[in-house]
């Protein structure tokens, strides 16, 4: 676990559901991929190997390299609206409380997201 991640992440991973499994990648030499994080590195090499029908990444240059492997992909505010619009989180409020973190999006993505939940629920 990385030491920067945030307290809540370090507590939870003590402690995980009994529906996480943790894999291994092993590193493969690709020039590509030697650009990004060893966390997005892992999650593009293991998305292959696994046939993984859907990715997730935020940075761009990770969603790039993705598209480049055939790999289809969604960022949080994705796996956001998907659960919203199954009833399993207040969007507004996810959008809320992800605003106080250090995740960054633009305001007019994040109000682009709202609306359209807006309209699908009306």
């Amino acid at each position: 676990m990385a030491p920067e991640a945030p307290v809540e992440v370090r507590d939870w991973i003590e402690t995980p559901p009994h529906w996480l499994v943790v894999e291994t990648v092993l590193p493969q030499s690709d020039a590509l991929l030697s650009r990004l994080h060893a966390g997005e590195r892992e999650a593009l090499l293991l998305a292959k190997v696994l046939n993984a029908d859907l990715v997730l990444l935020d940075e761009k240059e990770a969603r790039k390299a993705a598209a480049a492997r055939g790999l289809r992909v969604t960022g949080l505010l994705g796996i956001l609206a998907g659960a919203a619009s199954q009833e399993m989180v207040d969007l507004p409020s996810a959008v809320d409380r992800l605003r106080r973190t250090t995740f960054r999006a633009s305001p007019a993505m994040l109000r682009n997201l709202l609306l359209r939940s807006t309209r699908k629920e009306g």
